[in-house]
């Protein structure tokens, strides 16, 4: 018998491609699919917080480099894969970070793999917050560690699970995110780098929604706590609006993984387009400074909004917002209720949350104006 034999997935979790491309106003997608409600939608769901996928300077200098050193790598770094917007992109990042070492990879799922092989294996213990992504659970998997979950951002239980286990003779990682694409919350990082210390053990945090949005400039909730973390990671493909992601660390674990990560070492090296692309998007990021905190100033206008005007709870602390609708079919209602009046916003269902906890994500951006906003919560007001 076949796994697929094995697997039933319920017919209302069951999910479909859907293809769209780009409308005219910045803030909208064409709707190609045959079963469309609406034509042009007004998209609450990218992650591309400050539009730069669109930007024509970020598309300038990707096709330049794609002229120059190509549009694929063509192999890994290892052979002839490496091209100089690589290490360009590595350097300018580091010292963005104040990090000694970073390291790019094709996608941030890649990465956060790389990383926690990195950091742990079977004689390894990770007590991982509750709602970490995919990703880092697919890499604990792979380092044949064992899994131990704490409460979502609880302290005392994080501190008890290690207690737990920190006399198992056995090296500790403890996972989080700094911002959690599902819930909106932020990570109590500071508080998390103080247990981790007290108890020596490791700590990997997953940056790929808060960098270029959240800390210091937009460089991350861990910025000013980088000398207690072991390694982070993020991501190009959201604020930066390109692809590929990295890892961020001290020098001795950056050659640990350039000469043992099969990650990093056996995978075609990041496209130079991308590449380039992500460079000037960290140009750009670090020449508007204020544009994460004009994007929280609206995310907290949008939430005010809603709340006042929509008779659901709503989480997020961010440029992330979860309209909390609770059942799978009541949500999904909602969702078409947007569409059928022009917003795309996707309801999120078991098994990505909890049963019960089914929602309407929002991601807020630096694009949406007011108007936007008016129309939405008038939209929300008609649902029934």
């Amino acid at each position: 018998m076949c796994i697929r034999d094995r697997i039933k997935i319920p017919k209302n979790r069951l999910r479909k491609l859907k293809t769209f491309t780009l409308a005219q106003k910045p803030y909208e997608l064409e709707n190609l699919n045959p079963e469309k409600i609406n034509n042009n939608l007004i998209d609450l769901c990218s992650n591309d917080y400050f539009g730069l996928s669109r930007d024509k300077d970020v598309i300038k200098a990707s096709y330049e480099i794609s002229l120059s050193q190509g549009l694929g790598s063509g192999s890994s770094r290892f052979i002839t894969g490496s091209r100089p917007i690589h290490t360009l992109l590595e350097a300018e990042l580091a010292e963005w970070l104040n990090q000694e070492k970073v390291l790019l990879f094709p996608s941030g799922f890649q990465a956060n793999i790389a990383a926690v092989q990195g950091l742990a294996n079977r004689n390894s213990i990770v007590i991982a917050d509750k709602l970490i992504h995919n990703s880092l659970l697919v890499g604990i998997k792979a380092s044949g560690s064992k899994l131990v979950r704490f409460a979502h951002n609880d302290l005392k239980d994080l501190e008890n699970k290690i207690l737990k286990f920190n006399s198992a003779q056995k090296s500790i990682l403890i996972i989080v995110e700094s911002l959690y694409s599902m819930e909106g919350s932020i990570a109590p990082l500071k508080e998390i780098t103080e247990i981790c210390k007290k108890y020596n053990v490791q700590l990997l945090v997953d940056e790929a929604h808060a960098l270029g949005v959240l800390g210091p400039e937009g460089k991350g909730l861990s910025f000013d706590l980088s000398d207690d973390i072991t390694m982070l990671t993020g991501t190009f493909g959201k604020s930066f609006g390109s692809g590929g992601a990295f890892i961020a660390c001290n020098s001795k674990i950056g050659e640990y993984l350039i000469q043992t990560s099969g990650a990093f070492r056996y995978t075609t090296a990041l496209s130079p387009a991308l590449a380039g692309g992500a460079l000037k998007s960290l140009q750009k990021i670090k020449n508007n400074k204020e544009w994460g905190i004009d994007l929280l100033i609206a995310s907290a206008k949008w939430k005010k909004e809603i709340l006042q005007n929509f008779n659901y709870p709503i989480k997020g602390e961010s440029q992330i917002l979860s309209i909390i609708v609770g059942q799978e079919e009541k949500t999904i209602l909602l969702q078409k209720h947007l569409e059928k009046n022009g917003f795309l916003a996707i309801a999120i269902r078991p098994p990505t949350v909890q049963v019960n906890e089914s929602r309407i994500r929002l991601t807020i951006r630096r694009d949406l104006n007011l108007e936007i906003l008016k129309n939405f919560t008038s939209v929300l007001k008609t649902f029934k």
